[in-house]
């Protein structure tokens, strides 16, 4: 029988995203795949920024740019013309790329990390125990392996045979609507640059402009119809803005959306992320997100525990985290759904939104923080008992980005006012003190204030120098010595 410190089943992005950050931090991984080959097809195109941060993490961000559209906007289109502009700042602003490319450059960070696929394994028991997993695949010709390994992660998708073998519910249900789907080349006179929505009272429509000339369209379909050409074309032509001609289409496909999250996202020593522990609307493009901030989320817990840098107790916090973050991100698309969709007269109302949306600096601000992923907020974790002042477990402001160099598998304590004041030299202290676990950045800015972040770029304790007492003992708590 072989071993690993961590097996993962599926190579998909959150399969080779949690491969290649373990792999960085000197853990053994195995990855195994039951597809022969690497999947195609565009599939999730939009990295908003969360995600974005696991490719800087991975050194394959200014690859995925230059490969990328970048978006400054969103426009909003109702059957009377031009209903709203979401602006997105350079911090919000998402890459549109198809997935094959975000896949490929995954499985490049995993190779050089010193890691590999092992494609055409298909797993086909699991046998969990105290401390340990036993894992057993099979491939096309009927050969088998058995692994025993620390750790099992399922990336396996949405139908994920991890979750099904160890029987976790999954809860909720499927979405009515169901959706065509096409890519390929767009002409004519109105071809739109940024993503646009098209709400109009014959039925949603996307038109989203993808690199090398590419144009994904997508629209929902309401009388059982699959997907042709001449379907697509005529959502362009009663949706959209009109002289559009689509051809040398490259993809097309019909799909529907389901909205469901298990109740655990842990069994013993079994993980699951992506798509294998939750599924939502595909309106908003949140998917890759949402998964690729489970891996961020999980990758430096379990290697800080496999190392011994960090207690075992870490681990606990993972799955309470992410299914939370779940349910906010099933919220919100879900809602963005029905608005999208909405019937009469509640189209009206949705439209009276849209324009008030633009036309009011804050609530666009929301809108667009919101999409960009920025509003995904943690409850409070179980370890420690950091400040809980305002904008504690949300992700890190942008004025508090970590430096050029930071090691992602840091806590990163940054102070901002005089550099020379009292609180830079308390945070020095405590930093000093946490060697292991914390490095420190200073900021020039006016406010005098600390921020703890997490290695996932949450915000895990805010305050003054009266608060880094609690914020040590914070600290403390995470280190095996704390509860031994």
């Amino acid at each position: 029988m072989g071993s690993a410190e961590v097996v993962i089943v599926g190579a998909g992005p959150c399969g080779l995203a949690t491969a290649a950050l373990l792999l960085r931090q000197g853990i053994g991984v195995r990855i195994l795949e039951a597809s022969a080959t690497p999947a195609q097809g565009s599939r999730a195109i939009m990295l908003w920024p969360p995600a974005q941060a696991v490719l800087r993490d991975l050194e394959v961000l200014t690859p995925a740019q230059a490969l990328a559209r970048r978006p400054d906007r969103l426009d909003y289109f109702g059957d009377r013309g031009r209903l709203a502009t979401v602006r997105l700042t350079a911090a919000q602003s998402p890459l549109v790329l198809p997935q094959p490319r975000t896949d490929a450059l995954l499985e490049e960070a995993v190779e050089k990390a010193g890691g590999i696929v092992e494609r055409g394994w298909q797993l086909i028991a699991l046998t969990p125990s105290d401390d340990a997993v036993e894992v057993t695949a099979r491939n096309e010709e009927g050969h088998e392996i058995c692994l025993r390994t620390q750790w099992l992660v399922g990336a396996d998708g949405v139908h994920s045979t991890v979750r099904d073998l160890l029987g976790i519910t999954f809860t909720g249900s499927s979405m009515s609507t169901r959706f065509a789907l096409a890519e390929g080349q767009l002409t004519g006179a109105q071809v739109p640059t940024t993503p646009s929505y098209y709400l109009t009272s014959r039925g949603g429509l996307l038109i989203a402009p993808l690199s090398g000339g590419c144009v994904r369209v997508s629209g929902s379909i309401h009388d059982g119809r699959e997907a042709t050409e001449q379907l697509v074309q005529d959502m362009l032509d009663t949706r959209g803005p009109g002289g559009l001609q689509m051809h040398g289409f490259q993809a097309l496909t019909t799909f529907s959306s389901a909205e469901r999250v298990v109740d655990n996202m842990r069994a013993g020593h079994v993980l699951l992320v992506g798509d294998a522990a939750h599924t939502h609307s595909a309106i908003g493009g949140q998917g890759l997100n949402l998964g690729l901030q489970d891996v961020r989320n999980l990758a430096w817990k379990l290697a800080g525990v496999i190392t011994g840098k960090l207690d075992h107790a870490i681990i606990d916090t993972y799955s309470p985290e992410r299914i939370a973050a779940a349910r906010q991100v099933i919220k919100t698309t879900g809602a963005i759904t029905r608005l999208a969709l909405a019937p009469p007269p509640w189209n009206r109302l949705r439209n009276a939104v849209l324009r008030v949306t633009e036309r009011t600096p804050r609530a666009a601000h929301w809108y667009a923080a919101k999409v960009a992923g920025e509003r995904i907020r943690y409850p409070a974790a179980p370890l420690g008992c950091p400040p809980g002042r305002r904008g504690t477990g949300y992700p890190a402001p942008p004025w508090a980005a970590p430096p050029a160099g930071h090691a992602p598998d840091r806590f990163l304590l940054v102070t901002s006012g005089p550099a020379a004041g009292p609180l830079p030299r308390a945070a020095d202290a405590t930093a000093r003190r946490h060697t292991s676990l914390v490095t420190r950045h200073h900021v020039a800015r006016r406010r005098t204030e600390f921020l703890l972040l997490r290695p996932d770029g949450y915000v895990a304790a805010r305050g003054t120098s009266t608060d880094l007492t609690a914020t040590e003992r914070f600290l403390t708590a995470l280190t095996p010595t704390a509860t031994s």
